[in-house]
């Protein structure tokens, strides 16, 4: 069994995907924009004019693979109750990732040193996504 997170951007699953293969060397393994699709999505699913959104996609971040869309482009994701939490080999590559995650969004924990880290931050994205940057104590 696998539990994989399904992250809705509400119209801005494009703009996520190229920023988070800038942020943290994703590779975007699907695409499949709502004009493609073998079928119409059900009337009101999908507001007009928005054929060439994101119905849905597939990224892998090291190992793990996520799922996204631009769900019913209502405009601004609502992200709340979850942080995506991502292992940094380093101290310098966990600086890199969490300056560039957390740019144009909120540092909620400013990345340093804890007892259970040698570096650790949580930040949320510009796309409101909260993240858990960590290196592990043992490195």
């Amino acid at each position: 069994m696998q539990v994989q997170p399904y992250l809705f951007f509400n119209g801005r699953c494009e703009e996520a995907l190229g920023f988070y293969r800038e942020a943290l060397g994703a590779e975007v393994t699907m695409l499949m924009r709502y004009k493609d699709s073998p079928e119409p999505p059900p009337p009101g699913m999908v507001p007009p004019g928005s054929e060439n959104k994101v119905m849905h996609a597939a990224f892998r971040v090291g190992d793990t693979l996520l799922m996204a869309s631009d769900g019913n482009c209502a405009g601004t994701p609502d992200f709340q109750g979850f942080s995506l939490s991502v292992s940094a080999p380093d101290e310098a590559a966990a600086q890199r990732m969490f300056a560039t995650l957390s740019e144009g969004g909120q540092v909620r924990m400013p990345l340093g040193k804890t007892f259970f880290s040698p570096c650790f931050g949580m930040a949320a994205d510009r796309f409101g996504v909260g993240w858990m940057v960590i290196v592990d104590q043992q490195q």
